[in-house]
């Protein structure tokens, strides 16, 4: 009877333990998935002058200067999303970047793709929110070195 007892508490903590795993497993390929998308998908094109990306950066009238900056922070935020110290800060930074991106793409483009910068806000704060704890290790890290 006590044998049964003590598997059945410890049901409850293996099935815990295993969910736990899986949504660590689960955020950490959401943290790739968004890593590539960040360094291929919307750096690359800027950092290699595509021409829809010249001609983007035109029409705003921000020129080329700030097309590679912003191509270096969004490459700079995908390989930091990658880097368990950085993960937190990144997710925050990114989010940051896509608050421009949608203020933009709603005055210049008149709202044209501007959901997009907004769908990826969702993951990236539920990464920044996850990853959290990181923050107080990053900053004693820094302190350390200070």
């Amino acid at each position: 009877m006590s044998q049964t007892i003590a598997s059945a508490s410890a049901a409850p903590v293996a099935s815990a333990s295993v969910r736990g795993r899986r949504a660590r497993i689960a955020l950490r390929g959401l943290q790739v998935l968004l890593a590539l998308f960040y360094g291929i998908a919307s750096a690359l094109p800027k950092l290699i002058a595509h021409p829809s990306a010249v001609e983007s950066f035109d029409r705003i009238g921000w020129g080329s200067g700030a097309m590679y900056t912003i191509g270096a922070l969004e490459l700079s935020g995908a390989v930091a999303l990658l880097v368990p110290l950085l993960q937190s800060v990144a997710a925050t930074a990114l989010s940051a970047l896509m608050v421009g991106a949608f203020i933009v793409q709603m005055t210049v483009f008149h709202g044209q793709n501007a959901a997009t910068p907004l769908i990826l806000i969702i993951p990236l704060a539920l990464i920044a929110w996850a990853r959290r704890g990181q923050n107080g290790e990053l900053l004693r890290l820094l302190r350390r070195r200070a």
